[in-house]
């Protein structure tokens, strides 16, 4: 039998606390170096993951860690055995941060039988906190309090489709969306994409490029808790737990996986005539 949920507020309270750190660097100059994969990496990222880990640690002694420096280090497990595991991305949007637009994150889900089940994701430079637990539902947290969210039903006029900022690859996107009625695109950096589907601000995300699953645990786990879903290409929930920690391509949505199969393999399709 698995154990009770950690609280979240307990988590949100560590996320406040390594957000807080992320903030009193992005205050200052500060380096930034390249990591094997030639993507960046500073001391906030650095910072936020030696305050995150063992507070989570310390708060559930027996749900393994897989962080995202720790596994550029070749610190965590190939792959995950037990039922339960945190992933935490202590600063996702690295290269958001550098750049000084805001659009980054503090990260941290609770997956559990290979779905997310709790997450938090502050945005702390936009003044924003995210958190949700699946079947107990999803609020944000901002200068006018604390609210739920949840996702909506997709406008007659189209879809706001959300990109990464940072990382789009537009002919894909547009062959994609081919025979989607689209409203309008924005792009948003970091987890904050699953979060605008997850507050009814955009309805699809397609991400058609690498990530890693810390990248998008925890804005998946409030999306879900929202109403939304991450679905692979062939219609099937994302999964956390992979061997390597690398995600296929995917479609994050304000609705559930069955809704969108269809679309989705029709699209698929698409991008590769």
């Amino acid at each position: 039998m698995i154990a009770a949920l950690p609280d979240l507020e307990a988590v949100v309270h560590i996320v406040r606390e390594a957000a807080a750190l992320v903030m009193s660097v992005y205050a200052r100059d500060f380096a930034v170096q390249a990591k094997a994969d030639a993507s960046p990496v500073t001391e906030a990222d650095e910072r936020a993951e030696a305050l995150i880990v063992p507070a989570l640690r310390a708060l559930a002694p027996q749900v393994p860690v897989v962080a995202e420096e720790m596994a550029a280090r070749g610190k965590v497990a190939a792959a995950i055995a037990g039922p339960r595991f945190w992933l935490v991305d202590p600063l996702d949007g690295t290269r958001e941060f550098v750049a000084r637009n805001g659009e980054f994150t503090v990260n941290v889900a609770l997956i559990e039988q290979g779905a997310p089940r709790l997450g938090v994701v502050a945005a702390p430079a936009l003044g924003r906190l995210y958190a949700g637990v699946a079947g107990q539902g999803a609020w944000l947290e901002d200068e006018a309090g604390r609210r739920a969210i949840t996702v909506r039903a997709q406008p007659a006029e189209g879809a706001t489709v959300v990109a990464s900022r940072s990382h789009g690859d537009a002919a894909a996107l547009d062959a994609f969306l081919r025979g989607t009625r689209v409203a309008r695109r924005i792009d948003a950096g970091s987890s904050l994409k699953l979060c605008l589907i997850a507050a009814g601000q955009a309805d699809l995300y397609p991400r058609l490029g690498r990530t890693m699953e810390w990248d998008i645990a925890a804005g998946h786990a409030v999306l879900a808790a929202a109403g939304g879903s991450v679905c692979t290409l062939d219609g099937q929930p994302l999964r956390y737990g992979k061997p390597g920690y690398e995600n296929p391509h995917f479609v994050a949505r304000g609705g559930a996986c069955e809704a969108f199969e269809r679309a989705a393999s029709s699209a698929q399709r698409s991008c590769s005539s």
